[in-house]
């Protein structure tokens, strides 16, 4: 009986690789790491803004915005920070944003749905992250529980949000990377 547990758990040992290496094979690295970079200069400028924009005072503590500090769906949603108009205007904004190139090319499906989403989702963390890295009135030495107390939730350091948003728009960018999209890309004319 030992022996049959171990051939199958072999088995799905070696499914896993097999799916794993055809993954690795099917993977478009240069477009891939071409939309996280492009993603990450994003993030960048515009934490630059939002550092303007809110100054040491992070999630809008000090706009002159209508806030909702405590709704169960916040706690479901939002991971338990307030909504404020200037979130819920911006968040929308950026969305939309992302969503351009579809309308400027008038193409989309699924797969490029899911490159849209996962880089909204990597986005965020991005800019989020840098927002507390290159704001003077915080730095990484302040990035923790105590100092921001608008991420209520912490795991290894970091805001939750920012393990599921990364993993979830890491596996979901890349899965969008596996198979090639009806469209131009940086290799073909447009």
């Amino acid at each position: 009986m030992p022996q049959a547990n171990q051939v199958h758990s072999l088995s799905i040992v070696d499914r896993v690789r097999s799916v794993w290496t055809k993954f690795l094979q099917e993977l478009d690295v240069k477009q891939f790491l071409l939309l996280f970079v492009f993603v990450f200069v994003l993030g960048f400028f515009f934490a630059k803004v939002e550092i303007q924009i809110e100054g040491s005072e992070g999630w809008a503590a000090s706009l002159p915005t209508w806030r909702i500090e405590q709704h169960w769906l916040l706690t479901l949603f939002w991971g338990g920070r307030a909504m404020t108009g200037y979130h819920a205007w911006v968040f929308t904004f950026i969305g939309l944003i992302f969503h351009l190139p579809v309308f400027l090319m008038g193409q989309w499906n699924w797969k490029i749905e899911g490159r849209i989403v996962a880089s909204v989702m990597l986005f965020w963390v991005i800019e989020d992250f840098l927002w507390f890295v290159l704001n003077p009135a915080f730095g990484l030495a302040r990035f923790d529980p105590i100092n921001v107390t608008w991420h209520r939730h912490w795991w290894g350091g970091a805001p939750v949000d920012y393990w599921f948003a990364l993993g979830i728009g890491l596996v979901m960018m890349a899965n969008c990377f596996t198979e090639k999209v009806d469209k131009p890309g940086f290799d073909e004319p447009v």
